[in-house]
């Protein structure tokens, strides 16, 4: 595990700030959670052209904590296009505070569907 690199691409990187912590300085899960979802926001948005959904998240466990001060770094990679949706295996990293030092926190896949103007399921465009 010490030699394990992310996978995909860097689609997102933010501070973790106290305001993001629990009592025993610990990052919220669920934040981590936001970060990923809004990493596969752009990730798809950008591969479908147009407006996204999540449409759903499969399993995801927490393997270390994030701590205030380090920079959570979400990878992401589109493994699979549907006709209106996607699934992409998104991995979330912490750097440590002040180190280049990573790990990582935890993955999921998150399932994507495509959007048109009113709100309904929508082709994804075939790849440029």
């Amino acid at each position: 595990m010490a030699d394990e690199k992310p996978t995909g691409e860097l689609t997102l990187r933010t501070l973790a700030m106290p305001s993001d912590a629990n009592a025993a300085f610990d990052i919220f899960g669920g934040w981590v959670m936001a970060q990923m979802d809004l990493a596969c926001g752009i990730r798809a948005a950008e591969r479908a052209r147009g407006r996204v959904v999540t449409a759903a998240v499969k399993e995801m466990s927490f393997a270390k904590p994030m701590k205030i001060g380090d920079t959570l770094c979400i990878y992401t990679h589109i493994q699979r296009v549907g006709r209106t949706s996607m699934t992409l295996k998104v991995e979330a990293w912490a750097q440590r505070y002040l180190s280049h030092v990573m790990e990582k926190v935890t993955d999921a896949d998150f399932i994507m569907v495509a959007l048109d103007a009113e709100g309904h399921p929508t082709p994804v465009p075939p790849e440029e």
